[in-house]
């Protein structure tokens, strides 16, 4: 039998139980979908991470509290420390510390903005120094930034990013007016340009206000966050991190390098663990994937043996009048064949068009090789998961096959 001719009785069986065919296919379908889909969000999220970093620019660092990564603290270490804007005066002095360009302490809070009857939940209210702008890499495209004057005058002035100035102005331009933040008002003097979404924070949903008027508005006059520092250059980073090390470990009364009670970041750390951190949440994605697919090929093994069930008279009657082993197997391990290639066609169809949306507020990235081997392993599935069948119809004697009621 040529092959046109098995192709063609394949079809065949397969139309005869429409229903029955559609149902195996959507399993395979749902399958690959769920693979490509998974995985580019997976990479959506990561690739939206990292962009996020490297918007700070490669000579940025970010000092925070707590024991740095792979530090342990001995018994008889010193009270931790918090942060205080007394150590980020101490990282300001050039004598000190020569290759830092620019430091902003930073307290980050959250508050209800209000404007004229309009609502809204700003996730971040940061309280900084006008230097976090530049270090941070955050431009205005409305209005300017405040200023040292604003600082030492503890002036009630704020930037705002792109989301919170369409969720509280709506279509007006938000500069120059007062809105309430927290029952405190503040009026907006310049307009964040759009980063774009990183997942599950908004980084343009954010009010940035001179440190001391958020302190005493919010937060109090304690412990600060984190505080951003800015290198004179990429190059000149590891000297700065040294003299970030050096200094607080001077201001915290800290001997031993292995007690630290702060962690000092750089953006190329950053970029490592997030790598890190996504591979493994992108075979977590995967495997999960992997299931779908494994049930879709346990589908095919399921119908096809109902299929040779149903027809084993056909299969004895067939064989009776001289079919070879090697055209049942053929027949059979084309269907299931079919049923695979058409549910992975569809499938990658199915995930192309569903990585368009975004996800959990996570645009998706598609993964190219994702595509094409989970297509792959969708049609190998088919010849897999069908080859049981297939050999138990070819396996059939013609006497018992003919026997069959």
């Amino acid at each position: 039998m040529s092959p046109f001719e098995t192709l063609r009785f394949a079809f065949g069986g397969l139309a005869a139980n429409k229903v029955r065919s559609a149902l195996t296919m959507l399993g395979v379908l749902i399958g690959v979908a769920a693979v490509i889909v998974l995985l580019a969000v997976g990479n959506g999220s990561s690739q939206a991470v990292k962009d996020s970093i490297e918007k700070l620019g490669t000579n940025a660092l970010t000092v925070s509290s707590g024991g740095g990564f792979g530090g342990s603290r001995s018994s008889g270490a010193t009270v931790t420390k918090p942060l205080t804007v007394d150590d980020a005066r101490a990282l300001a002095d050039p004598a000190s510390a020569p290759h830092i360009e620019s430091v902003a302490p930073e307290t980050t809070t959250s508050q209800t903005a209000l404007y004229e009857g309009t609502s809204h939940a700003v996730s971040q209210v940061v309280g900084t120094y006008p230097a976090y702008f530049k270090a941070s890499n955050s431009k205005v495209t409305k209005g300017d930034y405040f200023s040292s004057d604003d600082v030492l005058g503890s002036r009630k002035v704020a930037v705002i990013g792109s989301t919170t100035a369409t969720d509280v102005f709506g279509t007006a331009d938000p500069v120059g007016k007062k809105m309430t933040l927290g029952g405190t008002p503040f009026t907006v003097v310049g307009v964040l340009a759009t980063k774009g979404g990183t997942g599950f924070q908004d980084p343009d949903d954010v009010v940035i206000a001179p440190l001391p008027t958020v302190q005493n508005a919010f937060t109090g006059f304690g412990s600060i966050g984190q505080i951003l520092v800015e290198a004179k250059s990429a190059d000149a980073t590891s000297q700065a991190q040294n003299e970030i090390t050096t200094v607080l470990m001077g201001r915290h009364g800290i001997k031993d390098p292995n007690a630290l009670d702060f962690r000092v970041s750089n953006q190329a750390s950053l970029l490592t663990t997030q790598a890190d951190t996504n591979k493994t949440f992108t075979v977590l994605l995967g495997a999960v994937a992997a299931i779908s697919l494994l049930v879709g090929g346990i589908g095919i093994t399921n119908i096809m043996l109902v299929t040779v069930t149903e027809r084993t008279r056909e299969i004895g009657i067939r064989k009776a009048i001289g079919a070879p082993r090697g055209v049942i197997l053929g027949q059979f391990l084309a269907e299931s064949t079919l049923l695979s290639l058409i549910g992975g066609g569809l499938g990658v169809a199915a995930g192309l068009i569903g990585s368009h949306f975004t996800i959990v507020g996570i645009k998706p990235v598609i993964i190219p090789e994702s595509v094409v081997g989970a297509f792959a392993i969708a049609v190998a599935i088919g010849l897999f998961f069908g080859g049981y069948p297939a050999n138990r119809a070819a396996s059939l004697r013609p006497i018992e096959a003919l026997r069959h009621e």
